[in-house]
């Protein structure tokens, strides 16, 4: 594996999330967003994750989306693009014009849908690592793909791709995270993709967050990192259960339909607005997320485009 400095992919990455207008990608906003992040604190952002819809969007939206992220944090942080699909082809396609784009890392996810055997797998994020010289780390979520990833598949690809550095682990599988650091050592990043075990992932040693709710509390999830790693495990805890709920209306329906509401009512979006499949908010869930947003002292209104919880 190689070795990276050693405060690089460590931290809070949110996952951003794609602004639409009339149907079609709202850049200037995008740009506005991932600015927001950085003002608020986080180390780092993640392009084109499941946060930011990206099987909506077509190859050259997304490929747009990673210049666009290159050029607004112009190297204040880190900028990890998502380019995995469910072909190695457009999967190659996306991660060279990435590379080109002048990203710092990689996250691709297992192919959803084909559900491939092991060993195809082995050899998909072998064949990567051999064309593609950036960091690349493994997107493990089971949940949307299908198929996930056994530590000793991880093995077997870290021992023919040198660049592979980590994973994103978004399951309930907090011992995966133990055995996976046990076997590979803690230069072996594995960030957080799951709200509700942020913080006992962080205890246990993940690198950072890489999580949706990084959009509308940035503050607060990179407060969270910091206070774990600096061992202030009472604060930490604090900040812990001040993000429970919000961490939980993640999920009130499919990612990111209740993420985009929010900052559409926190000012930080004009519209929350989908593509299909995908949906707005049901009157439903938009009243049981005003109720968490007023428990969570989130503002509502234009005044928080610039800082956050």
């Amino acid at each position: 594996m190689i070795k990276l400095k050693k405060n690089f992919l460590r931290g809070s990455y949110p996952p951003a999330v794609t602004p639409f207008k009339n149907g079609k990608v709202d850049y200037a906003k995008f740009e506005e967003v991932v600015d927001y992040m950085i003002a608020n604190g986080s180390h780092g952002v993640l392009i084109t994750g499941t946060t930011g819809e990206p099987s909506t969007l077509t190859s050259d939206e997304r490929k747009q989306l990673y210049k666009i992220a290159v050029d607004v944090t112009a190297k204040r942080v880190p900028v990890v693009a998502a380019t995995g699909s469910q072909s190695e082809a457009e999967t190659m396609d996306l991660s060279y014009a990435a590379e080109k784009a002048g990203v710092d890392s990689l996250l691709v996810v297992t192919p959803y849908y084909v559900r491939p055997p092991q060993r195809g797998l082995v050899e998909y994020y072998v064949q990567i690592g051999k064309k593609i010289d950036l960091p690349l780390m493994i997107y493990h979520i089971p949940g949307r793909t299908a198929v996930g990833v056994t530590l000793d598949t991880v093995e077997q690809i870290m021992n023919r791709t040198e660049n592979l550095v980590g994973i994103k682990h978004a399951v309930n599988d907090l011992g995966f995270v133990t055995h996976a650091l046990d076997r590979f050592g803690f230069d072996f990043r594995v960030f957080v993709g799951l709200e509700d075990l942020s913080f006992p992932m962080l205890c246990v040693g993940a690198c950072g967050l890489m999580n949706a709710v990084g959009n509308v509390a940035p503050r607060k999830v990179a407060d969270l990192y910091e206070q774990t790693v600096a061992g202030n495990i009472e604060k930490a805890r604090k900040l812990h259960f001040e993000l429970a709920e919000l961490n939980e209306a993640v999920f009130y329906d499919t990612n990111p339909i209740a993420i985009k509401y929010i900052m559409m009512k926190m000012g930080v979006l004009d519209k929350n607005e989908h593509r299909l499949p995908m949906m707005s908010a049901t009157a439903e869930v938009a009243a049981r997320l005003d109720g968490v947003m007023k428990r969570a002292g989130l503002t509502n209104g234009k005044k928080a485009k610039k800082k956050a919880a």
